[in-house]
């Protein structure tokens, strides 16, 4: 009897996309659920907001010390670890019996999701060699942009059909999957050199991200200018500025300062910044266009932004197969060039526009972005070693999870100042287009700050992954099926 086993390569790439996707995914099925949960819980105004800002909180104070976890107890360990915890964690917010229960259990929520995400893709880069990148990224790219599409769909069903309460329910069964089939097929790594563990260091970034992504999240609710609200965000920085300082001077420092030296990973992290903060803000706006603006249903609105991952995932076949010939530079500039396109499209939407020509610039636009998405989460790591890994994928997601925060942030400002309504012929108020348009322009000109960026981009420092894989044999020998 022959034992079962099954290739390192495809045993990470299934763990971790179905990790990965629920931990996403949350991020967004829980926006469907918001009604719901302030009748349930009796929550006025944007009071329930406070279930949202509790998981994106505790996700930004775990995240800058998940390298180091990984690196010193074992990525293995950690990851299913912090994917037990998420999945605890799910199965508690669907039984919270108080608002304050489901508070906590979310920020637990938080605390597991954002280790999950940089230890996995620890796990991943270990695993693949350089070569072999860029197909890593089109694995990585199919929950990164699936599970944000999905999330308002399967959330407004659950809430029609069922209850808020299976919004979290849904995690469970595939977390327990994902456990136990990594508990026997993942590999475990430690890296010798992890240090202690920086308690200053924690301290100051766990702190500062936190403050600085309270008050990006809750800025436009509250008013910029508001002690709550400008507050955090003074106090945040001046805390990630000292840790900075701290960071730079300590012989084990937490997060590895010292890896944005790295032309093409410093690079990278920035162009990759700015392009989500616009296109994520598109992705916030559109929904808002549509039901405020146009009155269509939480449902037709999910359905005319999901062709944006449809996109996404289609032109990351042809993205791969391009960046072995043309390199990361001309790929994001060209890429990012279209999206700005795209996103101006948007700017001429009206009130009567067929949203089947909105599904197709969606589409279009997602397309768009895989050109960025691949070649800039590639050409990264380019010349990262494995010792260095679990750090700069902390370090990759930190800018991840800002990007989205200051896209959002940017985004709602605008909406705020432009303003929602104008008065109607009666003296009822009715949707104001324009500040839509003005928000979708302003997204279009993040995108090409990030095109600006990219001109730095150099192919010659991302050589290691432009390498074709050797030989159709290779290839068939590496095809992603159980091997008994």
């Amino acid at each position: 009897m022959h034992r079962f086993s099954i290739s390192p390569k495809v045993s990470t790439s299934i763990i971790f996309i179905a990790a990965m996707f629920i931990s996403i995914m949350d991020g967004t099925i829980v926006n469907v659920a918001l009604p719901s949960l302030s009748q349930q819980f009796h929550m006025t105004g944007t009071s329930i907001d406070i279930v949202v800002v509790a998981y994106l909180v505790s996700l930004s104070v775990i995240i800058p010390v998940s390298g180091w976890m990984g690196d010193r107890w074992g990525t293995k360990r950690v990851f299913l670890s912090v994917l037990s915890l998420f999945s605890l964690a799910s199965a508690l917010c669907g039984l919270a019996w108080n608002i304050e229960a489901l508070v906590f259990f979310r920020a637990l929520q938080g605390l597991a999701g954002g280790a999950l995400i940089p230890v996995g893709t620890a796990i991943l880069y270990r695993t693949f060699p350089p070569s072999e990148r860029v197909r890593l990224s089109s694995i990585l790219m199919i929950p990164t942009v699936i599970a944000p599409a999905t999330g308002p769909v399967i959330g407004g069903f659950f809430v029609d059909q069922l209850s808020w309460r299976w919004i979290f329910y849904v995690n469970v069964p595939v977390g327990i999957a994902a456990c136990i089939f990594g508990l026997i097929f993942l590999q475990e790594y430690k890296e010798p050199q992890a240090g202690r563990f920086d308690l200053p260091g924690f301290v100051l970034a766990g702190v500062g991200l936190a403050l600085t992504m309270y008050a990006l999240s809750e800025g436009s609710s509250f008013g910029w200018l508001t002690p709550g609200i400008l507050g955090s965000i003074i106090v945040g920085v001046l805390l990630l500025v000292i840790f900075v300082i701290v960071e730079l001077h300590t012989h084990e420092p937490m997060v590895d300062l010292k890896l944005f030296s790295n032309r093409i990973f410093r690079t990278c992290n920035l162009v990759s910044l700015f392009g989500a903060a616009g296109f994520l803000g598109v992705l916030f706006v559109a929904p808002l266009y549509l039901q405020e603006g146009r009155g269509v249903s939480a449902l037709v609105s999910g359905l005319t932004t999901f062709p944006e991952s449809i996109g996404v995932v289609l032109s990351m076949q042809l993205v791969a197969r391009l960046y072995p010939r043309i390199g990361p530079r001309r790929l994001t500039i060209g890429g990012l060039l279209w999206v700005a396109i795209m996103i101006c499209i948007l700017c001429f939407m009206g009130d009567t526009t067929s949203l089947w020509f909105m599904r197709i610039v969606i589409f279009l636009t997602g397309a768009g972005m895989a050109y960025m998405f691949l070649s800039m989460q590639t050409a990264a790591f380019a010349s990262i070693t494995s010792a260095e890994m679990g750090r700069a994928t902390a370090m990759y997601n930190v800018q991840w999870q800002l990007g989205i925060a200051f896209g959002i942030a940017v985004m709602s400002t605008v909406l705020s100042i432009v303003g929602l309504t104008r008065p109607g012929t009666t003296s009822a108020a009715v949707p104001d287009l324009t500040a839509y348009h003005v928000a979708f322009a302003v997204a279009a000109v993040l995108v090409l700050i990030g095109v600006v960026i990219a001109l730095k981009v150099q192919d010659k420092d991302a050589l290691a992954t432009m390498q074709r894989e050797s030989g159709r044999r290779d290839e068939i020998a590496e095809t992603p099926v159980p091997i008994f």
